[in-house]
């Protein structure tokens, strides 16, 4: 049995527990795409929080790839530099720092997401087809150069990505982003060797894990990040996820972090919690590989309960690390884990008095207040 807080170590990388801060856009960049000190006090402390794994959110692999003009960035050395601080940071706290690099694909060209208004678009956008999604602008359909240069570009970005240190570097190909794009019949209405059948509109994704495991050391893992279901009928399946996952593994892909939708406007997704789980399951049986679970998971019995009954290898958290970025440690304490935790000697003693209320249970002490 996989417990929450037993290492996992997948290549030359042990995590210290299976917990993991799923990659979150922060739109909080100068138009430069350099990490601020936003992202610095974001990752780190919820590092310090106990997350054994912490992923940077989606870094650009090119300025036209970013979803925003104010997403984080790995295209040039400035930016490398800046992500070198936070993966120091993150390493300093006893967690694994990784990075999902990406490229939005038609979905590009924003304004961050609290800004009212239509977004004028900055740049122009490309895709495999010339199919925009519902509200944004048309793209042009992707040459064979430009498909070439982007994979060319991806290989760059996991290259720097090394050079500042992360030990964990995840392909994005999901949430209706250009790799994901490539792979759905919904977006992708090529008739030449990137489109048409299954292995013609996978090819790109293919390609890009195949080009980066060949340009990364052999004890960096790599990973890649999938939508199992486009939640739309005639879109990308879950049974063509599986399939896809046996390709990568054979081509050096270490695990799949299984997320959803994003593709299509129309989508009808049944949101409940751990509703992408059965996604995640379906494929670590299917293909063999360990994945990552995603998806309205919030409490700590509900995450070792996937683990338990062998849905997931990690699990993955995003908001409710926003709203709790110290939920490692609390689940560490409910589920009786506390001597697992390397708890910082700041703050030890607060903890240590919530573990022994826990155990009591005769006593009501808010949170804030230990």
């Amino acid at each position: 049995m996989n417990d929450l807080f037993s290492p996992f170590t997948l290549r030359g990388v042990t995590l210290k527990n299976r917990i993991g801060v799923s990659p979150m856009c922060m739109y909080s960049c100068r138009d430069d795409g350099v990490p601020t000190d936003w992202h610095m006090q974001h990752l780190v402390s919820r590092s310090v929080g106990g997350a054994g794994l912490v992923i940077t959110e989606a870094s650009a692999v090119v300025p036209e790839g970013r979803i925003t003009p104010a997403d984080v960035g790995i295209w040039n050395d400035a930016q490398m530099e800046a992500h070198a601080r936070i993966v120091a940071a993150v390493h300093a706290t006893g967690s694994v720092a990784g990075i999902q690099i990406a490229h939005a694909g038609r979905k590009a060209s924003r304004a961050a997401p609290w800004v009212h208004g239509p977004a004028v678009p900055s740049w122009t956008c490309m895709a495999p087809s010339a199919e925009a999604f519902e509200g944004f602008a048309v793209p042009h359909a992707m040459t064979e150069a430009e498909i070439a240069a982007t994979i060319a570009a991806f290989v760059a970005a996991a290259k720097r990505s090394v050079q500042a240190g992360y030990r964990f570097i995840e392909i994005h190909g999901a949430h209706g982003y250009l790799a994901h794009q490539f792979c759905s019949p919904i977006s992708n209405r090529r008739n030449d060797a990137w489109g048409g059948d299954f292995e013609g509109r996978t090819r790109f994704v293919r390609e890009v894990a195949t080009a980066v495991r060949a340009a990364i050391p052999e004890d960096v893992v790599l990973a890649l990040r999938i939508s199992h279901t486009d939640w739309v009928e005639g879109g990308w399946t879950t049974e063509e996820s599986v399939e896809l996952a046996r390709r990568v593994k054979a081509l050096g892909v270490d695990v799949i972090d299984v997320s959803s939708g994003g593709l299509d406007a129309g989508q009808k997704i049944l949101l409940g919690p751990g509703y992408q789980v059965p996604g995640a399951a379906a494929v670590r049986q299917g293909a063999d590989i360990p994945v990552a679970a995603v998806g309205l998971i919030t409490e700590p019995a509900q995450a070792q309960a996937i683990l338990t009954e062998g849905k997931a290898d990690l699990i993955l958290l995003a908001r409710v690390l926003l709203r709790e970025p110290y939920w490692p440690l609390r689940a560490a304490v409910e589920l009786g884990r506390t001597p697992t935790l390397a708890i910082p000697p700041q703050y030890e003693r607060g903890w240590n008095t919530l573990a022994k209320l826990e155990m009591d249970r005769t006593v009501a002490v808010p949170m804030q207040a230990l």
